[in-house]
């Protein structure tokens, strides 16, 4: 922005120095050409004078020798020819050489030509009877002045744009501060600290109307995540507290009813539903504290190699039990600020959801590499895959991926919806894609340079 602003300033302030130098130019260029023509008329005044007031009365041998006369004395500044109606030259100044003045009456009393070897000429024409008598100027002093002229406009105008981009430099600089402070702010509040404010400019102009709407809005923000943590405390307080009532109850019951097998099942069943509450609620409360922002992460460095073949000897085992194959494919090298706990959280995830999908003697795989700037970590499994028009779908809340028909599996369909909220929260993102080579399910995890990536 800074720099597309100098640039423009330049090129105003210039084109406008440029446009005020032509136009001076211009106007210097006729105020020349207009002093030559009065020049020109003051000349045929004073002809007439020392002809005694009139041309015609003059014999032409006598009309030559007296402006023979003349013509001396203005040898430098003009050249002087005289030719009747018929075209007939009777005089040329000695200066003109062999060059004479063409007849362009017809066209107008005034009129440039180029005369060789005399260059430029602007010539001037007056009718006195049959005679007429014509005034010629070199353009050449004229020409080299607007030559110094233009010379000098154009180191004018190159001095004007080094100092138009210097300048414009700073004003530009000057008028977006409240545009990097307000970058500067924005970022520090995505980085937890909901109580920074953006610093307002004096005066009243636009940029300070839109610093104070920032700021309300900003303002706003904070009280919800206020709210927001509020209501996650409280929720996990008040959700949590009868249902342990429930448990611990039911756990009384069960040692009362021990000798009945069918109640002992019931007691069982309530058991596994009080547990599918609480892991709903710890998943709600995880997207409540995701969304808001106010979940805390705990970013370090880890080596990223190390981290994927962790996972991938839990994978292992997981497989292994449901008679799976399962194979790193890739790990490349490489260093990554991520919170270790729940990156392995959203890991964990999508291999129980491949872990779900893919029959028995199927294979799924773990990859990670870089690409770019990005880490990429990649889950592909050999399951059903899923229609074009879910493919997103299933990162909504309570969205079930389809399980193999008599899978013991079950889920609150929270899964990929935390697993975008992690990928989120570190800057990142997770999509879903059919395979392209066979049939399943390519689940992928990018995590930016903005995210704290460092590869290595």
């Amino acid at each position: 922005m800074t720099r597309r602003l100098t640039w423009w300033y330049a090129l105003a302030v210039t084109g406008a120095v440029v446009v005020a130098l032509a136009a001076g130019r211009w106007l210097l260029e006729r105020e020349l050409i207009g002093n030559l023509n009065l020049l020109q008329d003051a000349e045929n005044v004073e002809v007439i004078q020392d002809l005694g007031g009139s041309m015609e009365k003059w014999t032409e041998e006598a009309l030559v020798r007296q402006m023979r006369s003349h013509s001396e004395a203005d040898e430098n500044l003009f050249f002087f020819q005289i030719h009747d109606d018929t075209g007939r030259v009777w005089f040329r100044s000695p200066g003109l050489g062999e060059s004479v003045l063409p007849d362009l009456s017809a066209t107008g009393p005034h009129w440039t030509i180029d005369l060789p070897p005399h260059g430029r000429v602007y010539t001037s024409e007056y009718v006195h009877g049959r005679l007429h008598l014509q005034i010629g100027s070199r353009l050449e002093p004229t020409e080299r002045l607007l030559r110094q002229y233009t010379q000098v406009s154009l180191l004018l105008a190159s001095i004007v744009a080094v100092a138009s981009l210097g300048l414009g430099y700073g004003i530009s600089r000057l008028a977006l501060r409240p545009l990097r402070d307000i970058r500067a702010t924005a970022q520090r509040i995505g980085d937890g600290n909901f109580g920074e404010r953006i610093p307002v400019p004096p005066g009243k102009d636009e940029v300070t109307g839109i610093v104070r709407v920032l700021n309300t809005t900003f303002d706003r923000q904070e009280a919800a995540l206020r709210q927001v943590r509020q209501f996650s405390a409280d929720a996990s307080h008040e959700l949590r507290t009868p249902l342990t009532l429930v448990r611990l109850n039911a756990e009384r019951l069960r040692e009362q009813v021990a000798a009945n097998a069918e109640n002992t099942a019931t007691i069982d069943n309530l058991f596994e539903a009080v547990g599918q509450m609480n892991r709903l609620i710890e998943g709600l409360l995880f997207l409540a504290k995701a969304e808001g922002g106010v979940l805390p992460l705990a970013r370090e460095p880890h080596d990223t190699a190390a981290f994927i073949t962790a996972i991938a000897e839990d994978a292992a085992v997981l497989s292994e039990d449901r008679g799976l194959k399962f194979a790193v494919e890739r790990n490349d090298a490489g260093t990554v600020a991520f919170d270790q706990h729940l990156i392995r959280q959203l890991l964990f995830n999508l291999i129980s959801n491949a872990v779900a999908v893919v029959p028995a003697g199927s294979a799924f795989t773990l990859s990670s590499w870089r690409d770019g700037t990005s880490w990429r970590i990649e889950v592909r499994d050999e399951g059903p895959g899923l229609p074009e028009d879910q493919l997103e779908r299933v990162f909504e809340r309570f969205i079930r991926l389809p399980r193999l028909e008599g899978s013991s599996e079950g889920g609150h369909g929270l899964g990929l919806a935390i697993s975008r909220g992690i990928a989120r929260l570190h800057g990142g993102d997770i999509h879903a894609a059919n395979r392209a080579d066979r049939r399943g399910l390519v689940m992928t995890v990018e995590l930016p340079a903005g995210g704290g990536l460092r590869l290595v």
